[in-house]
């Protein structure tokens, strides 16, 4: 068994894993990275470097290349069902579309009139919906943003319907929204609260939310407590367990909330995501790295 690995639950985790698999380091120099989204079409791995102001590509065998200079900051990514590019801009605060031809469409900047926070990380649902986190982490300071007061005055789960061009609140119930995705029959919303990074004793755990009609978000309840660290992104497999950033590597949740395992890094995991040509690929997005490491499960978010 690859040493990367701590079961915590064997007959659960031990499918979820491939044995003789290892971490590999594909990439370092990043300051703080983030948002990676594989394409599947391409294959290759596009990640953000907050502080650095760039989106990068990677490329099995073909090295790392800058994908996007100056990128505002970029956060999260992902893709539409159509496969373009979606990311949330933590320095424009707004969320945008690539097109294919590659220029760059806003899609929301502003709610009611005030502008976003900084959008965080994101996702699509099969009715071509974009879900996302607006915390205000990058206007807190100068590092991944533009220091600046909220217009909102609250942290907000938006859900945009790129066919009307409406943006509603999903939820403001949160502290500081941060990671989130769909169950795989997308009828929980999983969504982490990371305030403990700014109030001891702020939250360090998974929201799971029921989704109504495809709009709304009730039932909230605790599905997990991540410690040590915080779930800054994570991502479901098809059997339904999350796969989550923690302090200490990657944790691994069953559907029902039990933490049946981990896979050790040695760099603080800020997110990740499933990508390969049999979506088998978990890439890992680090401090300042990128890792990579083969699992047994695909991911449900279809790339």
């Amino acid at each position: 068994m690859s040493p990367e690995y701590e079961i915590i639950n064997y007959k659960r985790f031990r499918p979820s894993i491939v044995a003789n698999a290892r971490l590999e380091l594909l990439h370092t120099g990043m300051r703080w990275a983030e948002g990676p989204v594989y394409f599947a079409d391409g294959d290759y791995l596009l990640w953000s470097d907050i502080p650095n102001n760039r989106i990068l590509r990677w490329v099995e065998g073909g090295g790392v290349t800058t994908y996007r200079y100056p990128s505002n900051n970029a956060n999260g990514n992902t893709r539409d069902r159509q496969g373009r590019l979606i990311t949330c801009e933590s320095g424009g605060r707004r969320l945008t579309r690539t097109e294919y031809d590659g220029s760059v469409t806003v899609l929301a900047d502003n709610f009611q009139g005030k502008r976003l926070n900084s959008p965080n990380d994101v996702v699509v649902r099969s009715d071509d919906t974009i879900w996302f986190t607006d915390p205000d982490y990058g206007i807190l300071s100068d590092y991944t943003g533009d220091k600046a007061e909220s217009e909102l005055g609250a942290n907000h789960v938006f859900r945009f319907d790129p066919r009307s061009g409406t943006l509603d609140t999903a939820t403001a119930e949160m502290v500081k929204p941060n990671g989130l995705a769909f169950s795989p029959d997308e009828s929980i919303l999983y969504v982490a609260d990371t305030s403990i990074s700014h109030d001891p004793a702020g939250a360090h755990h998974i929201m799971a939310w029921q989704v109504v009609d495809g709009r709304r978000l009730v039932e909230p309840r605790v599905f997990a407590t991540i410690e040590p660290g915080v779930s800054d992104g994570f991502r479901v497999d098809t059997a339904g367990n999350i796969w989550t950033s923690a302090g200490d590597g990657v944790h691994c949740y069953a559907p029902d909330g039990e933490l049946i395992g981990k896979i050790q890094c040695p760099e603080v995991v800020t997110n990740l995501t499933f990508g390969g040509p049999k979506h088998n690929r978990l890439f890992l997005t680090c401090a300042t790295s990128l890792y990579a490491i083969y699992v047994g499960e695909r991911g449900a978010q279809r790339p």
